[in-house]
């Protein structure tokens, strides 16, 4: 089964004068059928020469600053390849606990 994952921001921390947006919080979930993981972090934005104002922000607009401030694709590729060992340690477990006599 595909995996699908959908990134997300969970908050966003501003100035209130002039709206700057200095740091998200972000998100990512991984889901394979009815296996799941997820990852999540922070990150601190550099403040542009041009703002846009607050209200005008888009998900995807600050996702994108995201995935480019943690390192841009490879990172991204990284990360998500971190989930899927986990949905693949899920689906097919490698360890395991208990005793032979119970």
């Amino acid at each position: 089964m595909a995996t699908t994952y959908t990134w997300d921001i969970a908050q966003l921390e501003r100035e209130t004068a002039d709206g700057y947006v200095y740091t998200a919080h972000w998100a990512v979930h991984a889901v394979s059928g009815i296996y799941s993981a997820s990852a999540h972090g922070s990150v601190r934005l550099q403040k542009p020469e041009t703002l846009v104002p607050f209200a005008d922000l888009t998900k995807d607009q600050v996702i994108g600053w995201v995935k480019e401030k943690l390192g841009g694709a490879e990172k991204v590729a990284e990360i998500e390849a971190a989930l899927q060992a986990q949905l693949d340690e899920q689906t097919a477990p490698t360890k395991a606990q208990g005793m032979p006599w119970q």
